[in-house]
Order: C-alpha cells, then structure tokens, then sequence
C-alpha cells in the first residue's frame, strides 16, 4: 500500500470548510488549475466526489459531511505540534521531576533548590531517588529526569552532560579525636581505622593507589554504600572517612576536616540527561536552576579547609 499524500488533509479541510473549490483556492493559495488538479487526486484517494454540483453551487456528499470535522481537527492538531512551543510560564507550571542524586547532593544543594523552585514555579514538585549506579537507562526511559555524579566510563555516550563543579577529597573525623592532634601524614592517615565508601565489593577506593608509593595501606574496618553513612559512623567512632569536600559539606558539622597529606586528583560533578529533553522548555529551566543554585552554593563556601603542607613538600 502506497503510503498517502498528507498534504491532501489540507486540501480536503479547505475544500468542506469553504464549500467551494475556488474559495479552497484563495484559502491555500493555489491556481485554479493546482486546485482542481488537488481535488481530483483527493477524490480518487478516497473514492468519493467529496462535492457535487447543486444548481449554481456545491453541495457536500454524506461522506465529506461525515469527514468534515474529524479533518478540520487532524489539521488543528498538526498545525498546532508543529508550531514553535510557547514561552514556557512558570506560574502555571505543574510538573514532577525527578531527580537522582547521592544523599551529600541533596543534603547540600537540596534547600536552595527547593527553595528556587518554589519561589518561581508553585506548583513543581521534586522527587528525590538515590543514585546507586552509573546506568543510564532510567534517564532513556524517562523514569529520571536528571542526575548527578562523576561521569565515568559505564555512563552512555548519547546522554548530554553539564559540568556543576569541581571537588576533592578530604579525611574526616569526629570532634576530639585523637588523630585531630597530630601532624598529618601518609603514616598518620593510614594509621587508624577507615570506613571505605564503595558499592563494588573488593574494591579499595581511590586511596590505595595513591598509598602505594608511601608502601601504606589503609585498615578498612568497615565498607557502605554513600558518603553520609561513612560520616555518620565517623562522628561516633574513631573511624577515618573520606569524602568529597563541597558534596558534603553540611554533613560534616561539627566535625574535624583535614586534607589529606598527598596530592590526589580533583573529581568534577555534573548533570546529566537524556538528549530528548534537550529543547524542551521546562526541562531547560530546571537545568538552568541546578547548574545557578550549584554555583552559588560552590562560590559561598570555596575551600573551607586550610591548604597544609604534603609528606615532601
């Protein structure tokens, strides 16, 4: 089967809305001849003369009187999806988005985006889903809208991503431990106990690598899954955590930060999402909202701990 010509609709709205084949020529600004050409190819496609001679004028047959408003809304529709989306209005705004995020995001970053959201579209609610993994497919099959994370090599090359900000690691202990009191070294860090923060089993972290030429190994006395349950543990007990320093900086109050006594590599958090949201307005704004709140966030507490001197400095 042949596939048909939709341009025909616009002639046959035309042609029943005007009741007459010169009226539906002016009205699509045709040529006699192009209009008369347009209505015989119509009137074979569908197998009925569409309008018959009555005295002076024309009159519908039953069939275009059947088809007369189911086409003239096919058109309106058409016309309509493929008109330029109108100016997005926060106001009336009424849409949930949700949002996977690690706990130290939404601890840090969570209020002021609340906040920003509330202040401009009332009626935007946010869902917050922790992010336990790299996979992508929940931003494909739309049941995420956004997230946030480190982009590594398990994240899909077709999602689009936005750099938020950049990080580092830090240790962290609770107020009044004795580590708090010493110089900080590769020995002293590597020293006491550790809550490793990894989702992969047997997997060291990070830091293993960056001891190895010290000949250090830290004594990984306990393993979770996020950076808030690593502090949490810490803050009542001697273990050492170690986090990223603006991803959780409301998490650690109160207690003892330091940097670490070697050089390590910085971390950048992005957003990502799927490019099929990429022109959609309201998605854009949320985008807009993430990437300002994370700059002010950043800018208003830069490094919080003071640079030291590294082991051979």
């Amino acid at each position: 089967m042949s596939t048909p010509d939709l341009n025909l609709l616009l002639t046959l709205d035309a042609v029943l809305a005007e009741g007459s084949v010169a009226r539906a020529a002016t009205r699509l600004r045709l040529s006699p001849s192009a209009m008369s050409r347009a209505l015989a190819r119509l009137r074979e496609t569908i197998g009925d003369p569409l309008l018959v001679r009555a005295g002076r004028g024309l009159v519908p047959t039953p069939r275009a009187q059947e088809l007369r408003g189911q086409v003239a809304q096919l058109v309106q529709d058409a016309q309509a999806l493929l008109r330029p989306a109108e100016k997005l209005d926060l106001g009336q705004l009424s849409q949930t988005f949700t949002l996977r995020t690690s706990d130290g995001f939404v601890e840090n970053f969570g209020p002021a985006l609340i906040a920003r959201i509330n202040a401009e579209a009332p009626d935007v609610r946010l869902c917050f889903i922790p992010k336990l993994n790299k996979d992508s497919s929940l931003l494909r099959d739309g049941s995420v809208d956004l997230e946030t994370g480190v982009v590594g090599d398990a994240t899909s090359p077709e999602v689009r991503t936005r750099a938020l900000f950049r990080d580092r690691f830090i240790g962290v202990v609770r107020s009044g431990h004795p580590l708090s009191q010493l110089t900080m070294t590769p020995a002293v860090y590597a020293s006491g106990k550790h809550v490793l923060v990894s989702r992969r089993l047997h997997n060291k972290g990070p830091m293993a690598d960056v001891l190895k030429p010290f000949g250090l190994e830290r004594d990984i006395a306990i393993t979770v899954g996020g950076f808030s349950a690593a502090l949490a543990l810490a803050r009542t007990s001697d273990l050492i955590a170690t986090v990223p320093e603006r991803h959780t900086g409301n998490l650690r109050a109160g207690m003892h930060s330091f940097v670490l006594p070697f050089p390590t590599d910085e971390i950048t958090v992005s957003m990502l999402w799927h490019p099929r949201m990429d022109a959609d307005p309201a998605h854009r704004w949320l985008r807009a909202c993430v990437w300002e709140v994370c700059a002010v966030n950043v800018s208003q507490i830069g490094t919080s701990i003071p640079e030291m001197q590294t082991a051979g400095d």
